[in-house]
């Protein structure tokens, strides 16, 4: 099952890190700078999970793998952003991502906001430029806009810079979690289902699974904030409980949120089982609950 996960990603990562060369503006091109910034962050490493999950959905739908590579490169530029963004230090405020200073650390705070704003707006030119013309594009490009936007990524943002200091609460923590992190991992499993052309059923499968799989990847996230080290992670750590995050170790603890965790994966695995072909989405469902980074 790991082996599978691992070629998995490593197929992902190349043909989208390939994808991303070229949709990204060359280093060189004015403004340099920006575009500096912009290819800091998208090349920093990091495991692809998102475009690995447009991949296995692709194979999993039997569908051509230049939409789930485009898919999986629009969303990489919109989790690049968020990143720049989150590190910003009028909101998380980190110095490390990924063992590498952050971009304002590098960049300034200037051009990294700009940086992000930038890798946002290309993420739709991706889509426009590299999927079939018709009703999936449309549809891609609409679950993309809605994952990124107020009621999805960055609405959760907002929600979690408002809940700091509060009292948690699993209700609350659950919102922020759907809204922050597994709105984009709800789009990776359904932008390719819906720029294929697949069927609804199949539609609200991936669209299920990816929730799941988004719910299950964040409290993971939260729980390893609270027990690894930065060595570990690759960024400091036990910051959000320093900070009054509403995280799930807090509302109701570790082993706790880890149950719950494998639960939600349980859960994501079973709504794909019927298009799981090939076993890779329940095997990324696993590898979310298991990931030590």
């Amino acid at each position: 099952m790991a082996e599978r996960v691992q070629d998995l990603l490593l197929r992902a990562a190349a043909a989208v890190d390939a994808e991303l060369d070229h949709a990204l503006p060359k280093a060189k091109d004015e403004p340099m700078r920006v575009h500096e910034a912009m290819r800091y962050s998208v090349f920093s490493g990091g495991k692809r999970l998102r475009p690995a999950i447009a991949l296995a959905v692709g194979e999993a739908l039997g569908l051509a793998t230049n939409i789930s590579v485009a898919c999986g490169a629009a969303i990489e530029l919109i989790h690049a952003f968020s990143l720049v963004h989150d590190d910003l230090p009028a909101m998380d405020d980190d110095d490390l991502r990924r063992g590498r200073p952050t971009n304002h650390k590098v960049y300034g705070e200037a051009v990294a906001i700009l940086a992000g704003d930038a890798l946002s707006v290309l993420a739709f030119e991706v889509l426009a430029q590299r999927l079939p013309a018709g009703p999936g594009l449309g549809a891609a490009v609409l679950e993309l806009a809605r994952a990124s936007g107020t009621f999805g990524m960055i609405g959760g943002q907002i929600l979690d810079l408002e809940a700091e200091g509060k009292s948690p609460t699993v209700p609350l923590v659950d919102r922020i979690h759907l809204m922050k992190t597994a709105a984009l991992l709800r789009a990776s499993a359904t932008l390719p289902a819906l720029a294929g052309g697949a069927s609804q059923e199949a539609v609200d499968a991936m669209r299920a699974y990816g929730t799941a799989l988004g719910l299950s990847f964040q409290i993971v996230d939260d729980v390893l904030d609270e027990t690894s080290t930065p060595e570990e992670l690759g960024k400091g750590t036990g910051k959000d409980r320093d900070r009054g995050k509403m995280t799930y170790p807090v509302a109701v603890g570790v082993e706790a949120s880890l149950a719950r965790a494998k639960t939600l994966a349980h859960e994501a695995a079973l709504v794909a089982a019927p298009f799981d072909r090939t076993g890779a989405l329940s095997a990324l469902a696993d590898f979310v609950v298991e990931r030590r980074s």
